[in-house]
């Protein structure tokens, strides 16, 4: 009995069996998630390199398609999750009044 597991497309070849339109279009979403969170010092093009460089990263180490989606997505919810976190931390400091710089003056 052969009990090694014959090689699938999950394991071998799910880089080919991913088409290029869908990778373009999580590039496209990797670039709307860092307008929404990053300041656009560099201009749109820079940002589009991030998106195309991080893509190409996951891409290249992912395991699996699933592998490479999940890492994508765990990504984008961490970024989601950070920025949402700074924008209430800022609205909390705010509200607690003068910061003690201007004590310490």
């Amino acid at each position: 009995i052969n009990q090694e597991a014959e090689p699938t497309i999950e394991t071998t070849g799910w880089r080919a069996q991913l088409h290029p339109d869908s990778r373009q279009r999580i590039v496209n979403k990797i670039l709307d998630t860092l307008k929404k969170h990053l300041p656009v010092s560099g201009g749109l093009l820079e940002l589009q390199k991030i998106a195309q460089r991080f893509e190409d990263k996951i891409f290249t180490a992912a395991t699996s398609q699933s592998d490479y989606l999940r890492k994508i997505s765990m990504k984008m919810l961490t970024m989601e999750w950070k920025s949402d976190n700074t924008i209430a931390n800022n609205m909390l400091s705010n509200e607690v009044g003068p910061s003690n710089k201007l004590l310490s003056q």
